[in-house]
């Protein structure tokens, strides 16, 4: 059963009103509708940080809750409008993996193309389907509109593969996916793949660089001192204490990550 409740996560920002019009939309399907904003700060045309970031919120939200995620660079093109049913609630956006990390994360029922034009505002625009599709459809969801009225079944959607941890002969090799608003750098490397090893053991390094712990509180060292940690999406995080770790490393996507185990 739908919750009423609706989040929006997109890379349109927040100087141009693209946002606040898909929250018309929305609002003038159903009045009653909850508005969250996950972020509207996602790096323009970036599909894999905007498909982290959603899966690292969808758990934390009422069952039934609609989830719209619109990070579209394909918008127009041949690129399928989907709707994913999760045990959480429902995932609405392009087919382009944006949706596929937070699919992945529990069990789900079907992929449905979205198909019912009917639900779509009109005039449909070809480079604001946000507005026109995603936003008209999840305020029908949020109103009980079932998903399996929005178009037929799919038998696969596109899914992003994160980069794989390497095991080694001293420990693992991993690498930088994500970097937050503080600048630290989230790795690939999850807790348990870390709880493998006696902690009293391991060491962390960042490009041949070696930091501190892994450590249970960034407040663990002193101001300026480089540490890692596992942050609250339960991955290996790079941090400097009251600092910028992306900044700090020259660091990216991509910067290799070493467990060493001693």
């Amino acid at each position: 059963m739908a919750s009423g409740i609706i989040t929006l996560l997109t890379d349109f920002g927040t100087a141009d009103a693209f946002v606040g019009i898909m929250k018309g939309v929305i609002l003038g399907i159903n009045r009653h509708a909850q508005l969250v904003d996950l972020t509207h700060a996602v790096p323009p045309q970036q599909i894999l940080p905007a498909a982290l970031v959603l899966r690292s919120a969808v758990p934390f939200f009422p069952a039934g809750t609609v989830h719209v995620a619109v990070v579209d660079p394909g918008v127009g093109s041949a690129r399928r409008p989907i709707v994913i049913e999760t045990e959480h609630g429902f995932l609405v956006g392009p087919d382009n993996g944006v949706l596929s990390l937070a699919a992945a994360a529990g069990p789900r029922g079907a992929a449905r193309v979205i198909e019912h034009r009917g639900l779509f505002r009109q005039p449909l625009s070809q480079t604001f389907h946000g507005r026109d599709i995603f936003a008209p459809v999840a305020a029908h969801l949020s109103c009980g509109v079932q998903a399996d009225a929005l178009g037929p079944p799919v038998d696969s959607i596109v899914e992003l593969a994160l980069p794989l941890v390497h095991d080694t002969p001293s420990g693992l090799r991993g690498e930088v996916i994500y970097i937050d608003h503080f600048g630290n750098l989230l790795t690939n490397i999850d807790a348990g793949a870390l709880a493998r090893f006696p902690a009293q053991r391991v060491s962390v390094s960042i490009d041949d660089r070696p930091v501190a712990g892994p450590l249970n509180a960034y407040a663990a060292v002193p101001a300026g001192t480089a540490l890692a940690i596992v942050g609250s999406w339960g991955l290996i995080e790079i941090a400097v204490r009251n600092g910028n770790a992306a900044q700090t490393f020259a660091a990216g996507p991509g910067t290799p990550v070493t467990v060493v185990v001693e």
